[in-house]
């Protein structure tokens, strides 16, 4: 056969095999691999035994080049050794040269016929000189070199270079390489489009599962496709059984206020989309106040595809905004009731037209002065509030007795009532204990007075202590007090609130009784500051027992 005909084969066999190679590229999304493809079905096909393919990098800030098996080579520039062929690891970091970008001609320039260095002409002169610094970097030769950049829409993905020995590229290798160059651009762009849609995706599903608010995704026929996890757990079941069901069988709202788009078939989804508010019930039965945001998505044509529904839980904003409502009540009644007294009766007092004997005057004015400190100790309480959410409780810290400080409090409290009886339970040797003692003062006055408001029979109020020896977490003895009564009680599903602020027991006594729920809120803080310990046991109609647990060794540094 003569020469004509075998290069007329040669050059059908190639692209035979260009064909096979190119369909074997777009199928490949993968990148590592499919750059590992490009390489070696370049190098077989001009019989090259060396190569690599370096890609450029849209990252502004410098990385390390490296290999997918794990060499690296370090750049100043945004460019990456992505694969080798017939290289050796451990030469890489000769070839740091050629990863400096080279300005290659566009494929649609031409050469000119001016005298002056063409585009291609000053790129394969650059490309000679960095070459040259490989080879010197290598200490020696590499022989023919091509680099073929990869275009894409006038943008340089990268550049497949290859190294062939003494015989040199021809013209034709060039040409039909280039071809191939092109497809292979081609190739890496959508593999790089699928990497950044498997990263958005993988991101988006992680914003999803971890979002802090439920999150449900549904079909236009307004089922589920996707639920967080975050969702499955405010309706307490499993995600996998939720999939598929319509919307109304899985969101179901009580006392809704606005657009409730899953219980209403025919409601139509705006663009600017939905808003409604209510009580999501859950498996277990206990509900959930929740806002519900719906938007639809569209797509280019106007269809809609989906609707996504945001669900927050708003339990805690609704119960702060029923104390606003709570405080503001409480407040006005209470401060109204005081002033109210102390106006009428000092407005009495100050008639011109009237008289007053002695006995009337002295008992109008005790009532101003006992209304006045009714006063006084709910603006101290309300200041005190304040003081613990800004974290400024002082303690003014000494030795506290408190056999004297409980003695005092019980004779106090005697003089005031005549229905009940108040005991002391105390031993002779209790130990000091390191606090405020008018703090610690307030604790205890506090819980007495509320065990003679809530014993409204009377009966014997008891006020005892002891050391309890056993080893806390701390590793330290306690001394404990306790304040027992015989009063109404506490039911048992009210015990976990009583110590919140503003929390009041829900009976017929408390609606009688005047009171801001301050008070055991104010002695939890103070407990508390003191490093100490407070709880409560209760029976209805049986009474309510009180336990202050304080640390009896030095803590001052710890409490201050």
């Amino acid at each position: 056969m003569n020469v004509p005909a075998l290069m007329a084969t040669y050059q059908l066999r190639q692209r035979e095999y260009l064909l096979r190679i190119t369909r074997a590229m777009t199928s490949r999304l993968d990148l590592p691999s499919l750059l590992e493809l490009i390489l070696s079905s370049a190098a077989k096909m001009v019989a090259a035994p060396a190569g690599m393919i370096v890609l450029y990098e849209t990252a502004t800030a410098p990385i390390l080049s490296t290999v997918d098996s794990g060499a690296a080579v370090e750049s100043e520039h945004q460019a990456r050794i992505r694969t080798i062929y017939g290289i050796p690891e451990q030469l890489l970091g000769a070839f740091a040269p050629l990863l400096r970008p080279i300005e290659p001609p566009l494929p649609a320039e031409e050469e000119d016929d001016t005298g002056d260095q063409s585009p291609g002409e000053r790129y394969r002169l650059e490309l000679e000189r960095r070459v040259a610094e490989v080879e010197e970097n290598l200490g020696r030769k590499l022989g023919q070199v091509l680099g073929l950049p990869l275009f894409f829409e006038e943008e340089v993905l990268g550049v497949i270079y290859l190294f062939r020995g003494g015989s040199a590229f021809t013209q034709l290798d060039w040409e039909f390489l280039e071809g191939f160059a092109y497809q292979a651009a081609i190739a890496v762009r959508n593999a790089r489009l699928y990497a950044q849609l498997s990263t958005e995706r993988s991101r988006l599903a992680a914003i999803i599962e971890k979002s802090a608010d439920g999150i449900l995704i549904l079909r236009p026929d307004r089922k589920v496709e996707v639920i967080n996890q975050t969702l499955a757990a405010m309706l307490g079941r499993s995600a996998d059984a939720v999939i598929g069901q319509a919307c109304s069988h899985v969101l179901e709202l009580q006392n809704v206020t606005g657009d409730e788009l899953c219980a209403d078939d025919t409601l139509e989804v705006p663009p600017q989309g939905l808003r409604c508010e209510g009580e999501l019930v859950r498996s277990p039965g206990n509900k959930l106040a929740v806002s519900v945001t719906y938007t639809p998505l569209f797509d280019e044509r106007e269809r809609l595809t989906n609707i996504i529904v945001n669900i927050s839980d708003i339990t805690r904003f609704r119960e702060e905004e029923e104390m606003k409502s709570t405080f503001v009540s409480i407040i006005s009644h209470e401060l109204k009731t005081p002033v109210a007294l102390i106006k009428g009766y000092a407005q009495t007092l100050a008639r011109p037209d009237a008289a007053w004997d002695p006995d009337t005057a002295r008992q109008s004015l005790q009532i101003i002065e006992e209304e006045a400190d009714r006063l006084e100790a709910l603006i101290n309480n309300l200041l005190d509030v304040s003081r613990i959410q800004a974290g400024d409780l002082r303690l003014d810290l000494s030795d506290v007795n408190m056999n004297r400080l409980l003695e005092r409090v019980a004779q106090d409290y005697r003089t005031q009532t005549t229905q009940h009886q108040i005991e002391l339970d105390l031993p002779d040797d209790l130990p000091l204990v390191v606090g405020d003692e008018e703090r610690l003062r307030q604790v205890f006055t506090n819980l007495v007075g509320n065990a003679i408001k809530y014993s409204p029979d009377g009966g014997l109020i008891r006020i005892g202590a002891w050391v309890d020896a056993r080893i806390k977490e701390e590793g330290k003895p306690r001394l404990v007090i306790y304040v027992a009564d015989a009063g109404i009680g506490i039911p048992e599903d009210e015990l976990p609130h009583i110590f919140d602020r503003f929390y009041r027991v829900d009976s017929t006594l408390r609606r009688r009784t005047a009171g801001v729920g301050l008070g055991l809120f104010l002695i939890h803080a103070i407990v508390e500051a003191h490093k100490g310990e407070i709880w409560v046991r209760s029976a209805v109609d049986k009474g309510t027992t009180f336990s202050v647990a304080l640390p009896i060794e030095d803590d001052r540094e710890d409490i201050l």
